[in-house]
């Protein structure tokens, strides 16, 4: 699994330094912010897989933290995690492009599932827009043929997970045994190695 960034905004120090701890500890890379204003100002800086914000601040709330995420990424996931839930602020928060919408206090289980949750879904997104942008795909062989920094045509043919892994991060199925999923792994080093020394 590779290591995602989550962006924690809460304006309780202790819901955003425990669940910071709980989530760095399950291995995800964290950053806090104590209100909206400096979830915002980290935003202007930095890209995260997964926002977590508290949906009542002073100042700058949830809601507008959530606009501001989506107009500048529409991928990025967010999620709303309030002690103050309403149908209506659910609903709005789902309209304005919300992923998920949890109540405070949140069980540390479920949590996790819902963000592992955000990121499958973060994963498949990033699958569909790149097959949607895909199109010198081989009918019988199923290779991409990787035009990047080539005139149009003159790419190589590599294979679709060598494809996944090198250009867009997106981590390859484990369908694979240990033996042929190593090998795997050593051509998609090599072809990411040949990729940067173009």
């Amino acid at each position: 699994m590779r290591n995602y960034s989550i962006l924690l905004v809460d304006d309780e120090e202790i819901i955003r330094e425990t669940l910071g701890s709980n989530l760095r500890k399950k291995g995800f890379d964290v950053t806090l912010a104590e209100n909206g204003a400096v979830a915002v100002e980290r935003l202007n800086h930095n890209v995260y897989d997964l926002i977590i914000t508290d949906l009542m601040m002073e100042g700058i709330d949830g809601m507008e933290v959530l606009k501001q995420v989506k107009e500048r990424n529409a991928d990025t996931m967010v999620s709303i995690l309030t002690g103050y839930g309403t149908i209506n602020s659910a609903i709005e928060a789902l309209r304005l492009g919300a992923d998920d919408y949890m109540l405070k206090p949140c069980d540390k289980t479920e949590m996790l599932l819902r963000i592992s949750r955000c990121f499958e879904r973060l994963e498949l997104k990033k699958r569909v827009k790149l097959y949607e942008g895909i199109l010198p795909v081989c009918c019988k062989c199923k290779k991409i043929r990787d035009d990047t920094g080539k005139e149009h045509g003159k790419g190589r043919w590599v294979d679709m997970e060598m494809y996944l892994a090198g250009k867009v991060n997106v981590e390859v199925s484990h369908t694979y045994c240990d033996e042929c999923y190593d090998e795997l792994k050593k051509d998609i080093d090599d072809y990411t190695k040949k990729d940067e020394n173009q």
